[in-house]
Formats: C-alpha cells, sequence, structure tokens
C-alpha cells in the first residue's frame, strides 16, 4: 500500500506509529483506519502524531494512584493553616490596608504587573455556546464579564499613574493575559476584535490556549468519538502552567518587564482585577505564590479549603474532609477549616519560570465525564451515565511546590461572586451575579456618603456604577456626600454621577 502524499507520514512512520500505540496499549485507535477516505485518516493521524501516547500513560497511571491515596489518607494529615502565612483584610487595620494598596499601586506604575485571565470554558450550563467570558449578567448596561474586567483594569491603570515617578513618562500598563481553549480560542479573540478591546490598546490584550489531553475510559483507553476522531478535553485550569511556557508567556512577560502576575478565573463577576491590596500584600511577604481565599459561610459548603496537607500547602475539596474536620472550630469559635479557595492568585514570575522543574511531580484529576464514544460497529453513542474521563490539573496543584506561600482572605459581598449555573437556579447563577454587582456598587456610594433611592431588592433594580467612574469605591465621596441618586440610573463617566446625584 502506497501512502497518500496527503497523510503527515510515510509507509515506514506510519508503520512505526501503529506500533508505537500498540506497545502502549492504545492500538485501538487504529481500529478503523483501514476503511476511512484519505481527509479522514489524514486528521486522525495528526492527532496521533502530536500526542505523547507514553506521557498520557504515566498520567492516567499517577491520577489512579493520586486518587486511591486520597480515599486512603482521607483527614490523615489536614492541619489549619499557620498564622504566619495568614492575613484577612476583615482584621487589618486601615493604616495596613493602606500600605499594602500603595505597594500594589507602586509595582503597577513600574510596569511590573499583568493579569493572567483563565478563560477557556463555555457557557454551557448557562445555556449559551459562547465563552462564558462573553456572558452577559443582564445589568442594566448589558455588559459582559470581559468588558466588566476590562474597564477595571482601564481604571487602575490611572489611578496607579498618579505613583508614577517624575521620570516615568510612559504609559502605565496592566498586561492582559487571555488563556483560552480550543473551543473559545476564535469566538473570543473576535468578541475582543469586535468591541474594539473594550478601550485597552490591542497590543496589551495578548491570547494563548491551554493544552488538552484525550478522554479515556475508565481503564485508561483513548476515546474515540469518532472513527477518524480522539476525544479531547482540556487539561484543566492547572494547564495554564504549561501554557505560558510553551506558548511565549514567560517570554512575553521578561521582554515586557513584569515582576509578578494576578491569575483568576473569568466567571467570577466582582474580581479585583489586579488587585493593588492583594499585589502590595504579597510581594511585601516576597511571596512567590499566593492565593486569595474567603471565609467559608458554612461547614457544609461545597467548596475547597486551602490548608496544610501532609506537612504542605494545598487545596483539599470539600469531597475529601470528614464532616468532623469540616465542623472544627478554634478558640474563638470560628471554623478551623475556613480558607475557601477562589481561585484567585498571585504568581511571581520566577516562580511561574520555575514549574517546569517540579512539572513531573504534579498530580492530574480524575474527572468522571458523560463522553460520546464509537462503539465496536463504528457507531456514535451519546451515554446516558458517564462512559469515560477527562485529565485534570488543577491550578492549586503547585502550591506544595511555593518557596514563599501566603493566603490574603477577603469579603465574599465585595470579591467572589462566581457564574457557574443556569438561569433561574438561584445559586451562583446570572441573578445572583446581577445582584451581587449593583449591591455592591449601591455600597460604593453609601460608603461615600451618598445614598442610591430604590425600592424593592437588588434583584431588579436598574443600577450600575462603571468601574470607568471608580475601581472599588474611591474617588466618589467629593461628589456623592450628603447626595440622592435616583434610580433608574447608569453612571458610566463622573460627568454623569454629577449630573444625578441630587
Amino acid at each position: 500500500m502506497t501512502i497518500s502524499p496527503l497523510l503527515p507520514v510515510n509507509d515506514s512512520e506510519l508503520q512505526a506509529l501503529k506500533d508505537h500505540y500498540e506497545a502502549q496499549g492504545q492500538g485501538h485507535v487504529f481500529r478503523f483506519f483501514d476503511e476511512l477516505e484519505i481527509e479522514q485518516q489524514a486528521q486522525l493521524l495528526n492527532q496521533l502524531v502530536d500526542l505523547d501516547v507514553e506521557r498520557l500513560n504515566q498520567i492516567y497511571t499517577k491520577a489512579v494512584e493520586g486518587a486511591e491515596a486520597a480515599v486512603l489518607n482521607q483527614d490523615a494529615t489536614i492541619e489549619p493553616l499557620p498564622e504566619s502565612v495568614f492575613e484577612s483584610v476583615l482584621k487589618a487595620p486601615e493604616q495596613q490596608l493602606k500600605e499594602w494598596e500603595t505597594i500594589g499601586l507602586s509595582q503597577i506604575a513600574q510596569g511590573k504587573v499583568a493579569v493572567i485571565l483563565m478563560a477557556g470554558g463555555q457557557g454551557s450550563r448557562l445555556g449559551s455556546s459562547d465563552p462564558k467570558g462573553c456572558y452577559n449578567i443582564d445589568l442594566p448596561s448589558k455588559k459582559s464579564l470581559f468588558q466588566l474586567q476590562a474597564e477595571r483594569i482601564l481604571r487602575l491603570q490611572d489611578i496607579a499613574r498618579q505613583y508614577q515617578k517624575p521620570c516615568q513618562l510612559k504609559d502605565c500598563i496592566i498586561p492582559w493575559y487571555i488563556m483560552t481553549s480550543g473551543p473559545t480560542n476564535g469566538p473570543t479573540m473576535e468578541f475582543f476584535e469586535s468591541n474594539n478591546y473594550f478601550g485597552l490598546k490591542k497590543e496589551n490584550v495578548i491570547f494563548f490556549e491551554q493544552g488538552t489531553l484525550p478522554c479515556l475510559t475508565m481503564d485508561g483507553k483513548i476515546i474515540l468519538e469518532a472513527k477518524d476522531k480522539v476525544a479531547i478535553a482540556p487539561d484543566g485550569n492547572g494547564g495554564i502552567y504549561a501554557a505560558v511556557q510553551n506558548k511565549g508567556v514567560i517570554k512575553s512577560l521578561k521582554e515586557r518587564g513584569i515582576l509578578y502576575s494576578h491569575c483568576y478565573c473569568v466567571d467570577n463577576c466582582l474580581a479585583r482585577v489586579a488587585d493593588p491590596v492583594f499585589i502590595g500584600y504579597s510581594v511585601s511577604k516576597g511571596t512567590d505564590c499566593g492565593v486569595k481565599v474567603v471565609r467559608k459561610s458554612a461547614p457544609e459548603e461545597p467548596v475547597g479549603v486551602v490548608c496544610v496537607r501532609d506537612g504542605k500547602y494545598g487545596v483539599v475539596e470539600y469531597s475529601e474532609i470528614s464532616q468532623e474536620l469540616s465542623e472544627k472550630r478554634q478558640a474563638d469559635g470560628s471554623l478551623a477549616f475556613c480558607a475557601a479557595n477562589i481561585a484567585n492568585h498571585f504568581f511571581s514570575t520566577e516562580f511561574l519560570e520555575r514549574v517546569p522543574s517540579f512539572a513531573s511531580q504534579l498530580e492530574y484529576h480524575i474527572a468522571k465525564k458523560k463522553i460520546k464514544y464509537v462503539d465496536e460497529n463504528g457507531q456514535t453513542v451519546a451515554p446516558k451515565s458517564n462512559s469515560g474521563m477527562k485529565l485534570e490539573c488543577f491550578v492549586f496543584d503547585v502550591f506544595p511546590f511555593a518557596q514563599s506561600f501566603s493566603v490574603l482572605e477577603v469579603d465574599r459581598k465585595d470579591e467572589f461572586s462566581p457564574l457557574k449555573n443556569a438561569p433561574g437556579t438561584g445559586v451562583d447563577c446570572p441573578e445572583t451575579s446581577r445582584r451581587d454587582v449593583v449591591a455592591q456598587h449601591v455600597r460604593f456610594i453609601e460608603a461615600a456618603g451618598g445614598k442610591v433611592e430604590h425600592e424593592g431588592d437588588f434583584e431588579k433594580l436598574e443600577f450600575e456604577l462603571s468601574s470607568w467612574v471608580s475601581y472599588s469605591g474611591e474617588g466618589l465621596s467629593e461628589i456623592v456626600g450628603g447626595k440622592t441618586i435616583k434610580t433608574p440610573a447608569i453612571i458610566e463617566t463622573k460627568e454623569d454621577l454629577i449630573r444625578l446625584a441630587l
């Protein structure tokens, strides 16, 4: 048989590839190869040539071992965070918060801070096939999550300019690195292009794709979702570490002189992007890897907690901790394991650059899913129960390798409102996201001595204060102090605020 020039391999290379997959116990991926059209063969081969099947098998084995070990070692060596690595904005004196903020703004002013956004997910559970960052939570302005976050960057750049030294004449820039996935990369770039990058300069918004891994059966065999196609899935938010290495992000950070990055998930509508308090706290502690947390609301809340596990910093998922430990209290009555993980991180560039030195030790986690597959007869099956697994690395899996780890607790109502569930579910859904943003904007006005005149609850309140005007409530008192704003009101500029404050 002569191999078509359309295929990416010649005769001997094809046989070697088949032999290699067979030796690794994955030879079944060629089951339908001979009955495929040339174009279909090429599609399959392009996937298989690029896949490191030996590494895949190693990841699977390590994931299974890790899952078994987690069951056997449940709760055995889980301890609360020591005070030496933990601070809280809820308890810190105002002077301390101002000091951290000043350090953070000074670092931003010197061009040493970037933002890395994890935005690879689609809005599937929200009933949308668009990237989740494109989602409109029905604010009065109808702004998407991407736009809300872009405007916070714009405002923070303006604030930080006040901290530039007289000799610094260049623009104050916070580069925004946006990690997409295969399905979301094109649509995300098109969304930014069509919206003129929401006022940011195009060269300072950098897109890069996270990696993927094949989906596997429960016994570790590669799943074909079609005769000519391997089923693949993103490699989890922990894929960010390989992606920043492989896609040139580290190189870009170093070329720009970036020393620190703020990394968070796109689905948090309250995320304080490049938060100067968090940046300043982490820099003042000499942190190379840090995390924001919120206080766990109740022992049974289904969130992972940041703690010490087997003598190392890490996150224990709610399914891995016993009721006894989850209910354990400290002397003051607060939960011992209260640091709820919200996927909000600080990294030094040096730390990100060091990840490859311990990457082989990072665990992958098994997520059992309903994955379409081809049966023995070549027919596509859409299963009604879990048919296989996706292998994921989590962003917090690097915590044990930090040389200087720190944790900052922040106020949930001001910084964490995730968008996870479909409209109408009442929890972590579009309605709660909208409510929490509007409620925060009202608090900003009230804290500045003003009043927002409204009836009923925040679910339907037509009031919004753009981050163009205020990032976290600053600069409002001289305008709204002692004044009332009547709703409905959408405030996009300070001029709007002056006009509406009566």
